[in-house]
């Protein structure tokens, strides 16, 4: 008989949601085995963000540098789908849960995954400097394998918008500063910036670093897994997102599509044409 079958009745459904994360019980919540009332008001939400995710509690330098990430990240405007869908849910009467969840849910790999996808990039070459592969060359295979077989843009590098994404600088000039405290090591940093200059070569034009890469290197100095960083990436831009719903839910518009009424979209179909006339022979 295998353990699942000799257990039965309570046993068996207090297991059927095992967690590591909280306990909870009448009068009782811990997080990670800490009581909730002793983290509330010396626990700063990124810290909490990392207690949750990580099972430990953050050095203040290690929380501070996650909330630099996450706070560079939390809107870009209505030109932005997820914030462009909130609004339009918003004018439609839903609650704000709603229209956030509808935001939220196109937060896929086209729009909100780069950061997953430079950080997973990023970690290939740490591995192939781990294997002593000089960061150069490390670097230089990546991207030659990836013009190759991959397709798309190098993650974490250029903006549709702007011509040098005014965050990367910041990021990285606070994550070189956070490196010298000896609180990371840079060696992410590292990375993306030979990455940028490797690409600037092959193009023959510098192709900057955007929020995308910048923050990739934040969560790689910080030891958060590729997947991760697209969950935290959604925390982020969720701020925006409730701003953005909560102030078009105090206008008046209604039923607010994408683009002004008078400005329709193109129509590529066949020219009118009059409905097929009855021959009289039925059917």
């Amino acid at each position: 008989m295998s353990g699942v079958e000799r257990k039965t009745g309570r046993e068996r459904g207090e297991e059927w949601w095992r967690t590591d994360i909280i306990e909870m019980s009448p009068g009782v919540i811990r997080l990670r085995g800490y009581e909730i009332q002793d983290l509330i008001g010396r626990v700063s939400f990124p810290a909490m963000i990392w207690l949750m995710l990580r099972g430990e509690l953050p050095s203040e330098d290690q929380a501070a540098l996650l909330g630099i990430a996450l706070g560079a990240a939390v809107d870009h405007g209505p030109q932005a789908p997820s914030i462009a869908i909130a609004r339009m849910a918003a004018t439609c009467g839903v609650g704000i849960n709603s229209a956030m969840a509808s935001a939220i849910n196109v937060l896929g790999d086209v729009h909100g995954g780069a950061g997953e996808q430079a950080l997973s990039f990023y970690g290939d070459v740490a591995v192939a400097l781990e294997g002593g592969i000089a960061l150069n060359e490390a670097v230089s295979t990546r991207l030659d394998r990836f013009f190759a077989e991959e397709e798309g843009y190098v993650p974490g590098l250029g903006h549709r918008f702007h011509p040098v994404d005014p965050r990367a600088p910041r990021l990285l000039g606070l994550v070189r500063d956070f490196a010298a405290r000896g609180v990371i090591n840079g060696r992410f940093a590292d990375i993306a910036e030979a990455v940028e200059a490797d690409v600037g070569r092959r193009k023959g034009k510098k192709i900057p670093l955007n929020i995308d890469g910048a923050t990739a290197v934040i969560y790689g100095e910080l030891g958060f897994p590729p997947p991760l960083t697209r969950g935290l990436f959604v925390l982020a831009r969720s701020v925006g997102i409730l701003a953005h719903a909560w102030e078009q839910s105090q206008q008046a518009e209604r039923n607010k599509g994408p683009l002004p009424r008078e400005w329709l979209w193109a129509y590529g179909g066949p020219p009118a044409r009059p409905f097929p006339e009855d021959d009289g022979k039925g059917g």
